[in-house]
């Protein structure tokens, strides 16, 4: 038998049982939509957040107390002002190191309340990340060496704090302390989970008396290049060590943080794309199920077959291309459904995604492999039928 005699054949079958022809497909079109739509959002959610990671600078160098290992406890961190000035002379320039101190607090303006993060920081900060001014100025070095009680809002906090009035010049308290609004910044949104316009920079002097502390959480510097970051880190960390022997310190880059979470990611998406693929094997088992009853109700076809000079292996490929067609076209089906549903959750929904060729190949592959897999054991059988018996069933 011709090939293309072979596919018209089968495509006759189907459209003789269309009812059972959709069902059967039905199982492989939600499986395929489901690896397409779930490996989409999984592709999605690691591309945001290397977005995320590496929309806060270039070149970024965090450096914190502890270890970053696995079952480290916490530390307490002893980094002071005076550290980051011996940081900024091993970097050679003072603007590319950053601190922060961080609370939350009760900021409050007339009757309106909020909670939000407190960040003292220094005037460098807009320079180590990217952090743009919507209206009004950034602190300066004068600010944070007299501990100038001025703040710079995030567009949250201005918004919930002052709504469409310009919050310039006007007063806010933290913590019960009063400062003037010197500046906002542009809307941010979710970075990393965390609301980037839910904060309020006030000079790290500021903040240190606001808490009776003297010291910074962490350090942030933007290294002058790629290349060198290892290096400046590794320095950096022994110049620490040396000022506090008692503490251990670690110093993290963004491709570090990226790799890590690019790992974590990845494997989520596997699974999600495994648990899906799960449907997939039903409606595999669905497909051989229903060409087995087509043998059976086909038998006397069979045997006609036969009987005018069908060979074994000419009943077998008819058997088998009707299974890969059923796959095939609910493949095709599930790709189609699985990209609309990747399209509507991105646009319609928070949730990220972001259709990718491999999952499309991938889908398609396994769905047309799921029909050679499960059409063989009913091709073999319709193959091995004996054409005098099958002309006498009934």
């Amino acid at each position: 038998m011709r090939l293309a005699e072979a596919w018209r054949v089968a495509l006759d079958a189907l459209r003789a049982n269309r009812l059972r022809s959709v069902l059967t497909m039905l199982g492989v079109v939600i499986g395929v939509a489901a690896v397409v739509a779930l490996v989409a959002i999984g592709t999605g959610t690691k591309q945001q957040i290397e977005q995320q990671v590496e929309g806060l600078g270039s070149n970024l160098l965090i450096v914190v107390p502890g270890r970053l290992e696995a079952g480290a406890a916490p530390s307490v961190s002893n980094l002071s002002l005076d550290d980051a000035d011996a940081v900024g002379r091993i970097v050679g320039d003072r603007n590319r190191v950053a601190v922060t101190v961080a609370s939350g607090e009760n900021v409050r303006a007339g009757s309106r309340q909020t909670f939000t993060s407190m960040q003292g920081v220094l005037e460098t900060t807009p320079t180590v990340f990217v952090r743009r001014l919507d209206r009004g100025a950034y602190l300066t070095r004068s600010d944070v060496n007299t501990a100038r009680r001025v703040a710079v809002l995030g567009a949250g906090v201005a918004t919930s704090l002052f709504g469409d009035r310009d919050p310039i010049g006007r007063q806010l308290t933290i913590g019960g302390v009063r400062f003037r609004v010197i500046g906002t910044f542009e809307p941010l949104g979710q970075s990393l989970g965390v609301d980037r316009d839910n904060e309020v920079h006030v000079p790290v002097t500021a903040a240190q008396r606001l808490l009776g502390t003297d010291r910074i959480d962490a350090l942030a510097i933007r290294a002058p290049d790629r290349d060198r970051i290892d290096k400046l880190g590794a320095d950096v960390v022994a110049a620490l060590g040396e000022r506090h022997p008692d503490t251990d310190f670690s110093a993290v880059t963004q491709q570090q943080i990226l790799g890590v979470l690019g790992d974590i990611l990845g494997v989520l998406t596997g699974v999600l794309a495994a648990i899906a693929g799960i449907s997939l094997l039903v409606g595999g088992v669905g497909v051989s199920n229903i060409m087995l009853v087509s043998v059976r109700e086909r038998t006397r076809e069979i045997g006609l077959r036969k009987a005018v000079g069908a060979r074994p292996r000419d009943i077998g490929l008819q058997f088998l291309l009707e299974a890969v067609l059923l796959t095939t076209i609910g493949g095709v089906l599930g790709m189609a459904l699985g990209i609309g549903t990747a399209l509507l959750a991105d646009r319609l929904t928070p949730v990220p995604a972001a259709v990718t060729w491999w999952s499309l190949t991938l889908a398609f592959g396994v769905s047309a492999a799921v029909g050679i897999l499960f059409g063989v054991v009913p091709a073999q059988r319709a193959g091995r039928l004996d054409p005098v018996v099958a002309l006498r069933t009934e």
